[in-house]
């Protein structure tokens, strides 16, 4: 602009009444060379950060701290996996405070929806809800969907949640490890109750109860076609079940599935000692029924508690995590030891093209598979 045709209101000092200015730019990297390797750019490791830092920041609350130590855990990087074990063999100590609850449904029951609800519902109460969804990973390439964050977008903005989708493949323990440590971590960090959500199918929801202390079942109103369809295996698995949209014109329905739930549940084997599995309703949609789901919890953790069974369990599913991570760890060294992966094609061969029998074939790979070497 021209000096002598500028407007009289115009102040060069303070441009703020402009839609744009010129401001300070970032400040360049003044050392790039310690990015250059080998004549070769370097990416810099975001999650490298003192293991003495990240325990100070998790036991202060501090969540960018707590994600990035989680991503540290979720790391298949062999170095990354040491410094995960260094920071939580610090945080041990604190953890174990937290109410773990596990929440599967069938196709459709709404889980995403009633977990943002009774997460507000939680947080509101004054309670610190860290949720962990556990995404089911891609068989083919390893990917996650991780859509948990767009699906409780209110739960999301809450300053006392914390919601963190995590991947459930990977080496060196994959759902058994991640979650369990991750677990570990948001007690440390201050998290007064853990929700832990399955993808709802297959093996997801027996690993998943074997790792939290109260389990539901969420599922939906029309008793007769649902159960039918449920799997008896499941029903035992659960300490409540959870007739959601229970609203409307629906409640009616709603009631009855109820009462066909809690006729169906005094015939099965409770899922834990002394308590017997109880359905209740609710509306995920409509914030209602959500006093009615935590005065149940409660009134588990009290009788579990005073009865001893609480503290039974939780070793019960320590113990299960030790041989669960030592299968893990014995396929991982099997797979890739030395003289087991140039044999296991040749074996596979011969076993397809009929000249060898499976078993004789398994017995030859154990035979050359030696932990020493």
């Amino acid at each position: 602009m021209d000096k002598d045709k500028r407007p009289e209101w115009y102040d060069e000092k303070n441009p703020e009444h402009f839609a744009s200015a010129v401001r300070k730019g970032v400040q360049a990297e003044q050392n790039p060379s310690r990015f250059v390797k080998n004549g070769r750019f370097q990416k810099k490791n975001r999650i490298n950060q003192n293991i003495e830092e990240l325990a100070e920041g998790i036991l202060k609350g501090d969540r960018s701290l707590l994600a990035r130590s989680i991503t540290l855990i979720e790391s298949n990087a062999e170095h990354h996996f040491r410094d995960a074990q260094a920071l939580l063999q610090k945080l041990l100590p604190h953890s174990g405070g937290a109410i773990r609850i596990g929440i599967t449904g069938v196709p459709g029951a709404g889980k995403s929806t009633f977990i943002e609800a009774f997460g507000t519902f939680l947080c509101d109460l004054g309670l610190k809800v860290a949720v962990l969804a556990v995404d089911p990973s891609s068989s083919i390439s390893g990917g996650s969907i991780l859509g948990d964050k767009t699906r409780m977008e209110q739960l999301s903005r809450n300053p006392r949640a914390f919601i963190r989708p995590s991947p459930s493949a990977g080496k060196l323990g994959g759902v058994h490890r991640k979650t369990r440590e991750t677990i570990t971590l948001c007690e440390a960090a201050g998290f007064d109750v853990i929700l832990v959500e399955t993808v709802g199918v297959g093996q997801s929801e027996v690993i998943v109860r074997d790792m939290v202390d109260f389990f539901m079942l969420l599922v939906l109103t029309g008793a007769g076609d649902e159960l039918q369809g449920m799997k008896k295996g499941i029903m035992e698995l659960a300490d409540a079940v959870l007739v959601n949209k229970a609203d409307g014109e629906n409640k009616r329905l709603a009631l009855k599935t109820k009462a066909e739930y809690n006729r169906i549940l005094h015939f099965l084997q409770p899922a834990t000692k002394g308590w017997q599995t109880r359905a209740v309703t609710c509306s995920a949609m409509f914030h209602e029924g959500m006093s009615d789901v935590w005065e149940t919890i409660q009134a588990f953790e009290d009788m579990t508690k005073g009865s001893g069974v609480f503290e039974e369990r939780r070793r019960a599913q320590t113990k299960e995590w030790i041989y669960a991570m030592i299968i893990d760890q014995l396929q991982f060294s099997f797979f890739n030891h030395q003289d087991v992966k140039p044999l296991l094609p040749q074996m596979e061969n011969e076993v397809i093209s009929g000249t060898r029998t499976v078993t004789s074939a398994v017995e030859e790979l154990f035979q050359v598979f030696s932990i020493d070497k």
